[in-house]
This record gives C-alpha cells, sequence and structure tokens, in this order.
C-alpha cells in the first residue's frame, strides 16, 4: 500500500473513532521508512482536547489498525491536540476561527493597494493578520494597520493560528 494511501485509509479509521465522541480529526503524519514508522494523529474539540480524548482515540484507532494492518513493519502511534497554533487546514477551520488571529503563506503574493490612490503598496506573500471573514472558499483577513487581504483557499500554501503570549 502507498503512503498516501495508508494515509486515507488511516484518517478514516481515526474520523470513525473520533467522531463517535465528538472529537475532529486535524491531521494525519506518517513518518519513517521501512520497518519503523511513526503514526502522529491530532484532535480537536470546540472545548478543547483532553488526556482521555486522546487516549480513547489512541485506543480505537490502534484496535483497528491491528485488525486492517495498513502500515507495514511497526509503528508508534501519537494522539495529541493540535496546540494553540495549530494549522488551518480545513475550510472549516476558516469558519471555525473567524475572529481568531492568523499566519498565512500563499502560493502567490497578493497586490495590496491603497484605497486613496489605488496604486500599489506592497506584493504580500507571508502576513499575520485576523480572520474578518470567510465566504464562498474566499478568506479576508485585516492586517494590522486596518487593511484588508482578501484571497481565495486554494492560494492557502500553509496557515496556522497566532497565540498571543
Amino acid at each position: 500500500m502507498k503512503r498516501e494511501e495508508a494515509i486515507s485509509k488511516i484518517t478514516g479509521i481515526a474520523e470513525q473513532a473520533a467522531s463517535r465522541a465528538g472529537i475532529e480529526v486535524v491531521e494525519v503524519e506518517l513518518k519513517g521508512s521501512g520497518r519503523s514508522h511513526l503514526l502522529r494523529i491530532y484532535i480537536d474539540r470546540p472545548e478543547g482536547v483532553t488526556h482521555a480524548d486522546c487516549e480513547l482515540v489512541s485506543r480505537a484507532v490502534s484496535a483497528a489498525l491491528d485488525e486492517e494492518d495498513p502500515i507495514p513493519g511497526s509503528y508508534e502511534l501519537e494522539v495529541s491536540s493540535p496546540g494553540v497554533e495549530r494549522k488551518l487546514g480545513k475550510w472549516q477551520d476558516w469558519l471555525r476561527f473567524c475572529g481568531k488571529k492568523v499566519k498565512v503563506v500563499l502560493k502567490e503574493p497578493v497586490v495590496l493597494e491603497t484605497e486613496i490612490t489605488k496604486r500599489t503598496q506592497a506584493d504580500l506573500k507571508s502576513f499575520d493578520g485576523m480572520i474578518s471573514r470567510a465566504e464562498n472558499q474566499t478568506v479576508t483577513v485585516q492586517l494590522a494597520g486596518g487593511k484588508e487581504v482578501t484571497f481565495p483557499l486554494e492560494q492557502v500554501d500553509r496557515a496556522n493560528l497566532k497565540f498571543e503570549w
């Protein structure tokens, strides 16, 4: 089984195990090769993840993986929270975290114009701000100075929440 197929199969197993308890699977990572692998599953729920949530998903996924065996050789399973600066990967993440601070890196820069002169002020590819709108697969982020950057979701290379320490 190819790595992508294994990850897809594992994601399905994890989502089935987690959804019963109202837990979201944020991301599944499979690292390593040959006979030794690290399988990392990140889970979340609106009120936060507890140790018991991680244990519940770990036990259910482990039992299902032993039965289905999508990973050749041995593996180490880790189940944890995505953390306070979690990745934003799915459209639902942008909707859920509207009003929160983010760090965004786009695939291609967007042009930011001034309102008065309509002259190009900067090409932005990487920026921090607050998600002000998310609709129709398009996101608007308000920058520190009040200017807004709007981009289609498919333009996002990577993004994560920014936690204020």
